[in-house]
């Protein structure tokens, strides 16, 4: 296929969609005029992300180990995937003419070589020729965009040479991967990566199987909202006992949908499309004013770093992509990638908004794996539809609440406030228990004017994969707010009560959900001989949101409601009296009270920090107590 013409294909499909939707005609005409300032910022970011990733890189040719990898300022081993950045590299060793670019890409192709390739012709994730071999497909991907579009830059010996290495890996995708055989995320993006190879190479059997995978793919979309599913063991088959499949929106729009929706417009699959054109919808629902994406539910939540998932690539291909069907796909194109731009400092994204500030060294895999989407868009401008944020993303205009029955996660709208409630009982793990935001818990508490608010941790951190993941520092602190009990000192909380259930009305300009819950432990069993039975109600008014925990048993254990509430350790904390402090945020004043004395957890220094989704807190506590009469009353507030 000739340089550059993947897109060209693709808008021609968008033109003879049967979607009910305004702009669709539009779809072939560019629109550089509108899309300039997104076009600077990801040119811009793209170079300082690729600078990073050079100054990261060893250069250590005694060292075969090591030479040609990209360092990790956070991890004690190499990421095997680190050859991702042969894309992004060549992307500006092209366009900006400077050969320090290719030696980049030269090198981390050269210690992937010596380090993490198979006779097979996979790649492995770490120097281990027994670990993970499915993230081949992703290293494929960025070998084939780098020498279909900028492969001219190499010398011929080179460019023949990885060219027959992609063929290797080629055939081993073809051969290992079926629609099931793992998570979603990996065959799923193979449909794209089959159908590229396929077309770089001229291998009609890869794009054969890519066909086939397509086909296979499009019942993976939930009943309901059209929610891509199968990130869980086994993919295909696990359902929760509430009868739900495993979901996780971080990989999702990060990974899987960009592919589905690149194969898709370049195919021409009109019927892929339409299912698309729904689940990116609803999949949008969960992006914050601020472009985060809500991942605290997600049943893979424990890579979530706020602005998306820690391994995957980004958003922005499948969003902009689709932006000609609606704009708002554009908004979060651009408002995610200002989020990513934010979270970046020397060079390298961090995981979270509030990394910088805490100190906390990043993860170069975040920066390798994000920096190849804004190359792709960069390599499709030409064809791309209007992308800006004139559109309004859904969270930021929403009104009310809604349930998603997909997930028995509700979203809730009033004035500036903007909430997340799950009772979402998918588990990733059938063995383990990498409890995510559920049990009627709150998910994410956000305000238009000071932003984040409360945002979901694991309930316990771990290493659920431990070469993808950084390590917890310092003391772990749950940061989901909830209801615990220590009895025998095992900790007892709602988070562990898959069964919860929340039901909710909207009257008077008044939000309610109510959450009834139970206290379980790590393996589900019921606290005993103290309180165990609770209703959480969530009251949100335009000017207040309200926290009420009751119940009707009595409560022989010291038990308390943790409410973590973001906050970098530079902000002002006062305490007007005991049950009511002020939190001084760079917007405004955000005000809790409660009818018990507020306390903090014991915490080293101002604030504790959790890994996920990426920040600071600070972590109080309010107990029940004999004036409490089993009922406790909080209130939070900004002005």
């Amino acid at each position: 296929m000739k340089r550059r013409n993947f897109l060209q294909l693709s808008t021609l499909a968008g033109v003879s969609l049967s979607l009910p939707m305004s702009g669709i005609l539009n779809a072939c005409s560019n629109h550089p005029e509108h899309s300039l300032e997104f076009k600077n910022l990801i040119t811009n970011l793209l170079k300082d992300w690729s600078d990073g990733m050079l100054k990261v890189q060893i250069n250590k040719p005694s060292n075969l180990d090591e030479h040609g990898a990209l360092g990790c300022p956070s991890c004690s081993h190499i990421h095997g995937r680190c050859m991702d950045a042969v894309y992004p590299f060549l992307y500006m060793a092209d366009t900006t003419g400077d050969q320090k670019y290719v030696e980049g890409a030269k090198l981390v192709m050269t210690w992937a070589e010596n380090n993490v390739s198979q006779e097979n012709g996979a790649w492995t994730v770490i120097s281990n020729p027994k670990s993970w071999k499915g993230i081949t497909i992703f290293g494929a991907i960025a070998l084939a965009e780098a020498l279909h579009y900028h492969g001219h830059v190499l010398d011929e010996a080179t460019r023949k040479v990885w060219t027959v290495r992609l063929d290797k890996a080629g055939q081993y995708i073809y051969n290992t991967f079926t629609i099931d055989f793992t998570n979603i995320n990996y065959p799923g993006t193979a449909i794209y990566g089959l159908n590229l190879i396929g077309n770089v190479l001229g291998r009609e059997d890869f794009k054969a199987k890519s066909k086939k995978l397509a086909s296979q793919v499009k019942p993976y979309f939930t009943e309901n909202e059209g929610l891509l599913f199968g990130e869980c063991k086994k993919s295909s088959s696990k359902l929760s006992e509430k009868e739900l499949h495993g979901v996780d929106l971080g990989y999702n729009v990060e990974e899987t949908l960009n592919s589905l929706v690149m194969y898709a417009l370049n195919e021409k699959d009109e019927e892929l499309l339409q299912i698309l054109t729904k689940s990116l919808n609803s999949h949008l629902e969960f992006m914050l004013p601020d472009g985060a994406w809500d991942n605290s539910w997600g049943n893979r939540m424990y890579k979530w770093s706020y602005w998306g998932s820690r391994t995957c690539d980004g958003s922005q291909p499948a969003f902009g992509m689709m932006s000609h069907i609606n704009p708002a796909f554009g908004t979060a194109a651009v408002k995610n990638t200002e989020l990513l731009q934010r979270c970046t400092a020397d060079g390298l994204i961090h995981g979270g908004p509030g990394f910088i500030e805490a100190g906390i060294l990043p993860c170069v895999h975040h920066t390798f794996t994000h920096a190849k989407p804004l190359a792709v868009l960069l390599d499709h401008w030409e064809h791309l539809p209007k992308i800006n944020k004139e559109t309004a993303l859904p969270r930021t205009t929403a009104d009310g609440v809604k349930h998603f029955k997909d997930l028995d996660v509700y979203l809730f709208a009033r004035g500036d406030w903007r909430g997340t409630i799950s009772a979402y009982d998918a588990e990733y793990h059938y063995k383990n228990d990498y409890r995510q935001a559920s049990g009627g818990a709150l998910g994410v508490l956000y305000h238009n004017k000071v932003g984040l608010l409360c945002a979901a941790s694991m309930a316990e951190y771990a290493l659920v994969e431990k070469n993808n993941q950084q390590v917890q520092p310092g003391k772990d602190i749950c940061l989901t707010p909830r209801v615990e009990v220590f009895k025998d000192d095992i900790w007892y909380t709602n988070l562990y009560d898959l069964p919860a259930t929340v039901t909710s009305k909207d009257e008077k300009g008044k939000i309610e959900l109510v959450a009834k819950t139970k206290l379980k432990n790590i393996n589900r069993e019921e606290v005993t001989e103290t309180a165990s039975q609770f209703d959480i109600t969530y009251n949100c008014s335009t000017d207040n949101m309200g926290i009420k925990i009751s119940t009707k048993q009595d409560i022989k254990e010291k038990t308390a409601f943790v409410l973590p509430i973001v906050s970098p350790s530079s902000e002002v904390v006062t305490n007007i009296n005991e049950n009511e402090i002020i939190i001084q945020k760079p917007e405004g004043l955000v005000t809790i009270k409660a009818n018990a004395p507020i306390k903090t957890k014991e915490i080293l220094g101002k604030r504790t920090f959790n890994m996920v989704p990426g920040v600071e807190a600070l972590p109080l506590e309010i107990y029940f107590g004999k004036d409490t009469n089993k009922s406790i009353l909080i209130s939070i507030s900004v002005s």
